[in-house]
């Protein structure tokens, strides 16, 4: 079949975590690399769509195809590790550490930092011919997103750093759930409708992606965005940052962990049938 079972699948993200911990510095850092590109790209992408339809839902509706090119590619986002890699040090695989999960997790967040800002720089030339004239229409719009989602929340105080948080928790709820349901089919066309839908949802919802934001604020304050380098990471990227990794790890990978991992205790079968046999007669 090409399903596999929830106890099957949940395995192997535990086996993806451990060896993503294991993985030389090298190759987490060219995987990291390139799947911040494929995902900036992917954004640009929707954004553009957006615009030339005036109608945001389409955007949102195929966003997902830079998702499912890297993840079929074999590369790795920061969502991503967030929810798989501490599953490996909770089962407590030999030699899995938490300096382990965290280098991971910094080379990953380097990677992804520096394909989202490759491809940001190569847009921004592409949007103003080389920096010659002003930015084009979806080049205003990136400008305007960076704007919105930085010192918009600032205007909030408190109140907009937890909307952010919440957003960054909701958002990689979804899309750890579309790494999961990768796993779950064996075929590629199954792995591709798992991943499309809560994908879709995160990017219709406006839900905030650490490794999104890598691309459209440092694209943003290139497009004429009125924030700062600062406002992006203390308005933006730190807090989205933290959320994506509660939302990830708590919703997605502690969950299906516990419950198709490390189960809870199980009635005894032969009790259970001797008191059917006796409610029955």
């Amino acid at each position: 079949m090409a399903y596999l079972a929830p106890s099957e699948f949940v395995t192997k993200m535990v086996d993806a975590g451990e060896s993503k911990i294991f993985m030389s510095t090298r190759d987490t850092v060219i995987r990291a690399y390139m799947a911040g590109a494929i995902l900036a790209l992917a954004a640009v992408f929707a954004v553009t769509v957006a615009v030339q339809t005036g109608v945001p839902i389409v955007g949102a509706i195929l966003f997902p195809v830079g998702f499912c090119m890297l993840y079929l590619l074999g590369f790795d986002l920061l969502t991503g590790v967030f929810t798989l890699t501490p599953l490996a040090l909770i089962d407590k695989r030999p030699g899995v550490t938490l300096g382990g999960v965290l280098r991971n997790w910094g080379l990953v967040f380097v990677g992804n930092f520096a394909g989202a800002l490759t491809v940001a720089v190569m847009m921004a030339i592409v949007f103003t011919y080389g920096f010659s004239t002003e930015p084009d229409a979806v080049g205003k719009k990136i400008g305007m997103i960076g704007e919105s989602r930085t010192v918009g929340y600032a205007a909030y105080g408190a109140a907009g750093m937890l909307t952010i948080f919440i957003r960054g928790v909701l958002c990689n709820w979804m899309v750890s759930t579309g790494v999961v349901g990768a796993m779950i089919s064996t075929s590629v066309s199954g792995k591709v409708i798992a991943m499309w839908m809560p994908i879709m949802l995160f990017f219709a919802m406006a839900f905030e992606h650490s490794v999104v934001n890598m691309f459209l604020f440092p694209s943003g304050l290139m497009l004429g965005g009125n924030f700062s380098i600062m406002d992006y990471f203390i308005w933006n990227e730190i807090p989205t940052v933290l959320g994506n990794l509660v939302g990830g790890l708590a919703f997605t990978g502690l969950t299906l962990y516990a419950t198709h991992v490390r189960t809870g205790a199980k009635r005894n079968a032969n009790v259970d049938v001797a008191a059917m046999r006796v409610a029955a007669e």
